[in-house]
């Protein structure tokens, strides 16, 4: 039976397009971990993986893995769950490209010197509570305990939302795999960039995934009228957070050699009054680089920057991390069997890093792993216009396929 990508391309296309409308609200996609929408799309991709051939189990943190033929295991993931007011693509692109490759070999009736499992996470985009990749790392055998603590914005904690959706938090450590037995780890998924795009090439292969680091940083001054106080005197805190977010943002700039990037993607003023000089403002810091090292720099300037701007202006400033995740590298020799799947299509493969976090980059603890990236309509991602065409869909299970065959 031969490979008919334009045939693949469009079954993906079909199935995202049943999967999407799975969403809490009806005008945007809102599908968060543990959440009776991550219990419909599970429910839908279990059926899926059923039809292709797969026996179907799921773990203490709610991953799926349907798992076909015998021995040692392939595994093949990405996430359910998504950003809110996300895009349709991101995550799902990949267990679905994982069920057809399946369904391919099951069709024909091959059988493998290996087996595989597809791998569905639910807790990759961090979009519920301040914690991501916490399935996959359970997976991998390194799921932190004091992520049970996390609580999410209506007071849930972790431990009890996982109680909700059927599942015991004392049976975490059994869903790590035996490192002996998984052989390796691919995850298809959307580039989420505009490279591939550029160089007009519908597939690459990932070299790597940036290290992040994510703190909360709080600045307390005090409050004060904002008609009496004059403005020599005033301990602003915003207007203290303010002045650190620009400097964060020169020190990426500074950076920019090693594709440093920084973002400050939440704040929040109290009392948040008009007419009230905030007390304490926090904000979030985002920042990404391949290299650890240079990154461990760059936290430390920007923490010494940020109290001498605090001590400037008779502030204090607390940092407080909730996420840390080293460089990953990918797997060298899996790089270049995925590089001649896709030149075995006639494309070539464009060799590029990755500057959003994935699974892959905690199953990389587990095994051997690496990543091929689709080509994405302007590079538009975590955005209700991210889209890619079931052409360049079919030709990544394609390539999938041909990685499957070459595998050893």
């Amino acid at each position: 039976m031969s490979v008919d990508a334009k045939q693949l391309g469009a079954r993906a296309e079909a199935m995202i397009a049943v999967l999407a409308p799975i969403s809490a609200e009806p005008k945007r996609l809102v599908r968060l971990f543990l959440s009776r929408e991550h219990r419909r799309a599970a429910d839908l991709t279990t059926s899926w993986m059923r039809e292709s051939g797969m026996q179907v189990t799921e773990d203490a943190l709610g991953t799926l893995r349907g798992h076909w033929g015998e021995g040692k295991r392939l595994l093949i993931g990405s996430h359910l769950d998504a950003v809110v007011d996300g895009g349709n693509y991101d995550g799902p692109l990949g267990v679905i490209a994982g069920i057809l490759a399946v369904e391919h070999f099951h069709k024909i009736g091959k059988r493998l010197p290996f087996s595989i499992d597809v791998l569905a996470f639910g807790d990759e985009e961090g979009s519920r509570f301040p914690a991501t990749l916490s399935s996959s790392a359970a997976c991998a055998g390194a799921f932190e305990k004091e992520t049970l603590a996390l609580k999410d914005r209506n007071g849930v904690s972790f431990n009890d939302a996982l109680k909700i959706y059927g599942k015991n938090p004392a049976e975490i450590p059994a869903a790590a795999y035996k490192r002996g037995d998984a052989l390796g780890y691919v995850e298809v998924h959307i580039e989420q960039g505009p490279l591939l795009e550029a160089e007009n090439e519908p597939l690459g292969v990932v070299t790597g995934i940036v290290g992040q680091s994510r703190w909360r940083v709080t600045v307390t001054g005090e409050a004060g009228h904002a008609g009496t106080v004059p403005m020599t005197l005033r301990r602003d805190a915003l207007a203290g957070a303010a002045a650190m977010m620009m400097m964060v943002e020169r020190v990426a700039k500074a950076n920019a050699t090693n594709n440093m990037v920084a973002t400050v993607g939440r704040i929040e003023a109290m009392p948040g009054a008009t007419n009230i000089i905030p007390a304490t403002a926090t904000f979030t810091i985002d920042l990404r680089t391949m290299s650890d090292d240079i990154r461990h720099k760059a936290i430390a300037t920007i923490q010494h920057e940020a109290r001498g701007i605090a001590e400037m202006r008779k502030l204090d400033v607390v940092f407080e991390p909730f996420h840390e995740a080293m460089a990953t590298v990918c797997d060298a020799k899996l790089q270049e069997t995925l590089a001649a799947a896709i030149s075995g299509l006639g494309h070539r493969p464009i060799k590029l890093p990755s500057g959003a976090g994935h699974d892959a980059q905690m199953m990389a603890k587990l095994c051997p792993s690496v990543m091929m990236f689709v080509r994405c309509r302007g590079g538009v991602s975590h955005n209700p216009a991210e889209y890619a065409s079931p052409a360049d869909m079919g030709l990544a299970v394609a390539a999938l396929i041909g990685f499957i065959e070459r595998f050893k």
